[in-house]
C-alpha cells in the first residue's frame, strides 16, 4: 500500500519493489518527497535499482554494496503539477492532448509560456528554499519523473525536458531558476512528440501527472568546468552484436568523457565509446582512421564562470594534469594510436584520441559493470538500461571505480 501510494502504481513494478524495499527505505522516500503523490517513474526506478544493488546476501554473488550509490535526491510529488495549474487556471491545457498533432505543435509555446508565467504554492517554495540550501554549492539536475516513464513496457526516454542548474547566485535567485525550471518541465508533459509517442501506444487517455526528480549533479569541479569522469548508458543485453565473439547476456555500455547527454542522446558527427561488456576491448572500428572518426571529439561539462551548461570541443577542456587521464586516452601517432606511458612530455592535447582502452583493460572496472547490469536483470526479471556516472578513485597500483546510477527501467524492446 505504502508503494503504490508513495512511488508507483504499475503492477510489474510492485511485485519487484515489495520484495526489495523495507520500510527504512519507504521512510527515507517519504522525508525527501515534496508536496504529496507518488515520485514518478525515474525516481522510482533509481531507488529500486539502488536497493538491488545494495543486497549484500551470499545468493545475489559478489557485495556491491560499497561500490555502488545514487545522487543525493528529492523528489517533488505528483500532486503538485495539480496543485500549480489548478493555482493558476492552466487545467485546461491537460485536453490539448485530445487536438490534432499540427495544432499541438502550434499552441506548444502557448503552453510553455502560460506555464513559466504561473506561481507555486507558498509551502512549495519554502521547502524548495529549504532544498537548495541542504545541497550547498553543488550543481543539480531537474529531471522529469511522470507515472508513464520508465514503465514496464514504454520508456519515454528523451520525450520530456530535464535542465540544469549551475547554482552560482544566491539562495533567492538560484530559487527563481529552480522555479522556472521546474516550470518549464510541467510544460513538456504537453510536448507534441511525448503526445505522439502516447497516441502510438494507446496512452493518450491515461492521466499524465509529472513528478520532479531533482538530484545532485555527480562529478567533480577542473578548472572552469564542472563533469563526471566517466558516464553513459548501460543494458544488460547487448543489442549492437557486431562479432561473433560477442554475448549479448554480458551487456553494453555507450560510456563518454563528461556529463553523459552524449550518451544518452544520439549526437550527430560525435561518438560515445561502444563497449561489449564480454569482449570490452573488441571494437565495431577496425583501423586508426575509423578509430579516430568514431571517437568523442566534444564534451558537455557546466560552465562554473559562466553559470551555464555548454558543449565544447574536448582539446578546449582537456589537458595532461586530468587525473587518471592514461585510462581514458591514447596518443595519436599518425599510423597508430599508442597507450600513453607518461603525458608529462605531450606538448599538444590535439594528440590525444578519447578510446578508454586502458580503462577496459582493468577488469575490475569490467567486473563492476557487468556484475551490476546482470543483477538488475535478475531482479526485475526482464532485460533493463540504465543511466549512471562512474567516479574514479584513486588507488596504486590501479585505481578504484564507484557507480552512481541515475536511473534504471526496463527495456522496451
Amino acid at each position: 500500500v505504502l508503494i503504490k501510494n508513495m512511488i508507483s502504481d504499475q503492477l510489474p513494478f510492485i511485485g519487484v519493489a515489495k520484495k526489495v524495499f523495507n520500510i527504512a527505505d519507504l521512510r527515507r522516500v517519504y522525508t525527501r518527497r515534496i508536496g504529496s503523490g507518488k515520485i514518478g517513474g525515474k525516481a522510482a526506478g533509481m531507488a529500486l535499482a539502488w536497493k538491488i544493488l545494495q543486497q549484500g546476501d551470499p545468493q545475489f554473488g559478489p557485495d556491491l554494496s560499497q561500490l555502488v550509490g545514487i545522487p543525493d535526491s528529492f523528489f517533488i510529488g505528483t500532486e503538485v503539477i495539480y496543485e500549480f495549474r489548478q493555482l493558476n487556471n492552466l487545467d485546461h491545457y491537460m485536453n490539448e492532448k485530445y487536438r490534432p498533432l499540427d495544432e499541438v505543435r502550434a499552441k506548444y509555446p502557448e503552453v510553455v509560456a502560460a506555464h513559466r508565467n504561473g506561481r507555486f504554492p507558498e509551502q512549495i517554495v519554502a521547502q524548495l528554499r529549504n532544498v537548495l540550501k541542504q545541497m550547498g554549492d553543488s550543481p543539480l539536475i531537474v529531471r522529469s519523473s511522470s507515472l508513464l516513464e520508465d514503465n514496464f513496457g514504454f520508456s519515454f526516454a528523451g520525450k520530456y525536458s530535464s535542465y540544469f542548474l549551475p547554482k552560482l547566485g544566491t539562495t533567492e535567485q538560484n530559487l527563481t531558476e529552480l522555479l522556472d525550471e521546474i516550470k518549464r518541465v510541467y510544460a513538456s508533459s504537453g510536448n507534441p512528440d511525448a503526445i505522439l509517442y502516447r497516441q502510438k501506444n494507446g496512452l493518450i487517455d491515461y492521466d499524465e501527472r509529472m513528478a520532479i526528480l531533482l538530484q545532485r549533479l555527480r562529478g567533480k569541479k577542473h578548472g572552469r568546468y564542472f563533469y563526471p569522469s566517466l558516464a553513459g548508458v548501460g543494458f544488460s543485453q547487448n543489442p549492437f552484436r557486431w562479432h561473433p565473439k560477442i554475448r549479448r547476456e554480458d551487456g553494453f555500455l555507450r560510456m563518454v568523457w563528461g556529463i553523459g547527454t552524449r550518451a544518452v542522446d544520439r549526437v550527430a558527427s560525435d561518438y560515445p565509446r561502444l563497449i561489449s561488456l564480454s569482449h570490452p576491448q573488441l571494437r565495431p572500428e577496425t583501423t586508426t582512421a575509423t578509430i579516430r572518426q568514431y571517437s568523442q571529439w566534444f564534451v558537455d561539462v557546466i560552465d562554473l564562470e559562466e553559470n551555464k551548461f555548454k558543449t565544447l570541443p574536448i582539446h578546449e577542456v582537456l589537458d595532461t594534469n586530468f587525473p587518471n587521464l592514461r585510462q581514458l586516452v591514447s596518443v595519436d601517432k599518425g599510423e597508430y594510436l599508442q597507450e600513453p606511458h607518461s603525458l608529462a612530455s605531450l606538448k599538444d592535447t590535439n594528440q590525444l584520441v578519447l578510446t578508454f582502452n586502458s580503462l577496459l583493460k582493468d577488469r575490475k572496472f569490467v567486473k563492476l559493470m557487468r556484475t551490476a547490469l546482470r543483477r538488475l536483470e535478475a531482479i526485475y526479471n526482464t532485460p533493463v538500461d540504465t543511466e549512471f556516472t562512474v567516479e574514479i578513485i584513486p588507488n596504486y597500483p590501479y585505481p578504484d571505480y564507484k557507480l552512481h546510477i541515475l536511473q534504471c527501467r526496463p527495456l522496451s524492446q
